[in-house]
């Protein structure tokens, strides 16, 4: 009988590159990368089911009522979470799965699958993190605002994660994730 899956939960404060890093991930023929629900409108070139599965606030609601989701958050004004079946599935199956999400979710992964490697992606500095946002192009600056002081809360957290890496060069910082999902037992 092959073995179960590894289940890694990726997050760090909302411009930090989380999504580049993982995005460059889900190349690995050993690795499934979960799509999220989520509440908030799509961004420009984001595709229903491939980026997010995006639903209106009254279905996620009752999705998670149910019990659909492995987690769920509230995260800047809009819902997020991780479906339960698909991510089973996958581990079932021998196949390592990759969860971006945001800190709030990490921690209820955590408590409910102790066996899950949470990695907390961290920006250079604070200044960096905001000039990433900014470039962005897509924030008012109240969402820009809202962001960097989530950050700092974000921040504090990532003591409670198996593992930490500062995303200053993308490159290296993959080459980083790469190893420490590698060797993580």
């Amino acid at each position: 009988m092959k073995e179960r899956g590894k289940l890694f939960v990726v997050s760090g404060p909302s411009g930090v590159g989380k999504g580049t890093l993982v995005g460059m991930l889900k190349d690995a023929d050993d690795i499934w990368v979960s799509v999220s629900a989520t509440t908030r409108a799509p961004r420009a070139g984001e595709v229903d089911g491939r980026d997010y599965f995006f639903m209106d606030r009254d279905a996620f609601l009752a999705k998670a009522r149910d019990g659909g989701f492995i987690e769920w958050a509230e995260y800047s004004g809009n819902c997020y979470g991780t479906p339960t079946d698909k991510v089973t599935e996958h581990l079932d199956q021998g196949i390592d799965v990759v969860l971006e999400i945001e800190v709030q979710g990490a921690l209820q992964v955590k408590e409910k699958l102790p066996e899950a490697k949470l990695i907390f992606i961290e920006p250079p500095s604070l200044e960096e993190l905001e000039a990433r946002l900014r470039g962005r192009g897509t924030e008012t600056e109240e969402a820009i605002a809202r962001r960097l002081r989530t950050a700092r809360v974000e921040l504090d957290e990532k003591m409670k994660y198996d593992y930490t890496l500062v995303n200053d060069d993308v490159d290296r910082a993959f080459t980083e994730l790469i190893g420490y999902m590698a060797s993580a037992a």
